[in-house]
């Protein structure tokens, strides 16, 4: 068995989903290959999931096959707005 059949298994009793999956159409920069974008309950969860021996057990099919990033966020705050993230910024800056 090969990484993407395995690794579905491996994501559902951490409570993940995936949200997408597939190649993007880049406008702006560059972005070599397929996105897929997974929705766990919490970041522990996530990290539990990347570490978890089953997880570990595939990780090579994918990291000796492809060239890949994996990233945690965390959700948006309730009530956030791009405008107020900008002023945190600015307030950031200008403390230095």
């Amino acid at each position: 068995m090969d990484y993407l059949e395995r690794v579905e298994a491996t994501v559902a009793p951490f409570g993940g989903k995936w949200l997408a999956l597939g190649p993007a159409d880049v406008i702006e920069g560059t972005w070599p290959g397929a996105v897929v974008l997974l929705e766990f309950p919490d970041r522990k969860s996530a990290t539990d999931w990347y570490h978890s021996s089953e997880y570990q057990a595939i990780l090579p099919l994918r990291t000796k096959n492809s060239i890949s990033d994996i990233v945690f966020i965390d959700h948006l705050p309730e009530g956030f707005t791009v405008k107020s993230y900008a002023e945190g910024v600015r307030r950031s800056i200008s403390a230095k």
